[in-house]
């Protein structure tokens, strides 16, 4: 069974089935080639005919992830094709007018796409909802600062998706005055990012950002110190006619080395960037400030925002890989010292408030806070000087795979929230029989949120955070010791 969608850029044949129209692989810009590679992102050409959107459209080009073992357990599709610029819908009722939830994949800006297969937003739309998934610009093409062109094209991709959102949604059955946004990781990163971006201003009205926060932005200096080494090592000059005559390969594989010596940390002019080295810039125009100050001053406050993070973050980068293993008190210091502290006094204090952890324990508990715990708490705490609302959550499931150390790690909460935990993405960090009724509980809270109704108290003077388990409840500040030894570092 087929049903066709009319906009003005053309009309797309979807499929139905179980109740649920989907459309895959509609163009929402140009394809991003040729002298539109480096450029902001341009309407889509119109269509002759009727277009089969029965299929995921083409993945954005990027580098392959760079850990074999991450690309095992929560694998990339790659999908061919010249327009990458591309969104999927579900919706129950193409004459409704329904609540839209627009997902931004993570992969931290380098990697990733909407095409995972557990992003399917097949039980947003049983529920009510009209869910949307986006392609975006990454890596060199969206969000390396180069001279002679915009900046930030990756969050402008963001943005342009939203506004065809805006403008088309209603032929799909969702109700443009009422869209949330949201994501994980890079994804969530966006979103808290798209809270103090004036061009998406108006385009979305709450927000949901899931192991996010607003801290992964360059300072121009420091994304201008990735471009000069990205270019020295190809030895080409910095511009985009220069880098878009390099091989995409080669451009590729050398991003990625860059990025493997950034992170190694042993050169010294790397130590500032102590986050992701690819990442939106705070070039005075497109994102004019850094985000956290921005929400001190009201941005994003007329957006109502769920914001949170999981247990164990650093778990996934620390039981599959090997690291714990490998971890003794030199290297677990040297690490923590990358993070711009005192490595010791921070060991320190987190031994005192987790006596029994040993050396992973420790590292997986300090670089989540890094990474996530911490930022976020800022981010609500500068929300709430502007009188704007934000929900916190913790996703606190422990899987029993990896022996049992894994923890509720980063990526684990995606199929919950989607209620796809029978899809294989991701189903060997999870485990054989993850427990659905978290699912139903969780995926529920996500289609109230966007229906506009919360079930908990927001984070407020009190630190409320509800934690999603198999026994879920509100908690009260649950890492005060923790999330104090960063007071003036983050």
């Amino acid at each position: 069974m087929g049903i066709e969608v009319t906009l003005p850029q053309g009309t797309y044949r979807g499929r139905a089935s179980d109740g649920v129209l989907s459309f895959k692989g509609v163009p929402y810009a140009a394809a991003p080639v040729g002298d539109l590679r480096f450029a902001p992102p341009q309407p889509p050409p119109p269509v002759a005919g009727v277009v089969d959107a029965s299929r995921y459209g083409p993945t954005v080009s990027g580098p392959p992830q760079r850990s074999a073992v991450m690309a095992e357990l929560v694998p990339d599709p790659t999908i061919p094709g010249e327009n990458g610029l591309n969104l999927s819908v579900w919706t129950p009722d193409t004459g409704a007018s329904l609540p839209v939830f627009v997902w931004i994949h993570g992969g931290g800006f380098v990697t990733g796409t909407g095409a995972v297969t557990a992003f399917d937003g097949s039980a947003f739309a049983r529920d009510g909802v009209v869910a949307v998934v986006i392609n975006y610009r990454l890596a060199v093409e969206g969000f390396l600062q180069i001279a002679g062109t915009v900046a930030n094209r990756g969050l402008l991709d963001q943005v342009a998706a939203l506004k065809w959102v805006r403008d088309n949604i209603a032929a799909f059955g969702g109700d443009p005055a009422r869209v949330t946004i949201a994501g994980e990781s890079a994804g969530g990163m966006s979103v808290l990012t798209l809270l103090a971006t004036p061009g998406a201003r108006g385009l979305f009205h709450r927000a949901i950002s899931q192991s996010g926060d607003g801290h992964h932005v360059h300072t121009p200096d420091q994304a201008a110190r990735v471009t000069a080494q990205l270019c020295a090592d190809l030895g080409v000059a910095e511009s985009p006619e220069a880098l878009g005559a390099v091989p995409g390969d080669l451009l590729h594989r050398t991003l990625n080395e860059v990025i493997g010596a950034v992170q190694a940390g042993r050169d010294p002019k790397w130590r500032a960037l102590n986050r992701l080295v690819v990442q939106p810039v705070v070039d005075g125009d497109v994102l004019p400030r850094h985000p956290v100050e921005a929400y001190a001053d009201g941005a994003g406050a007329d957006a109502a925002l769920l914001v949170g993070t999981n247990a164990n973050e650093y778990g996934l980068f620390t039981i599959p890989t090997g690291l714990a293993d490998a971890l003794d008190e030199p290297m677990l210091e040297a690490l923590v010292g990358r993070l711009g502290v005192d490595p010791r006094e921070m060991i320190a204090t987190y031994r005192d408030l987790m006596p029994s952890a040993d050396h992973a324990d420790l590292f997986m508990a300090i670089q989540s806070d890094w990474f996530a715990g911490v930022p976020i708490v800022r981010a609500v705490e500068a929300r709430e000087k502007a009188g704007a609302a934000s929900y916190a959550y913790e996703f606190a499931w422990d899987p029993p795979t990896f022996g049992g150390r894994l923890g509720a790690c980063h990526t684990l909460e995606v199929p919950f929230v989607f209620d796809t935990l029978a899809d294989p993405w991701g189903a060997r960090l999870r485990g054989d029989a993850p427990p659905q009724p978290l699912a139903d509980e969780m995926h529920g809270a996500w289609v109230a949120f966007v229906s506009g109704t919360v079930d908990w108290p927001a984070y407020g003077r009190d630190r409320l955070v509800q934690r999603f388990d198999i026994e879920s409840t509100v908690v009260r500040d649950p890492y005060p010791g923790r999330h104090g030894a960063w007071d003036g570092i983050i």
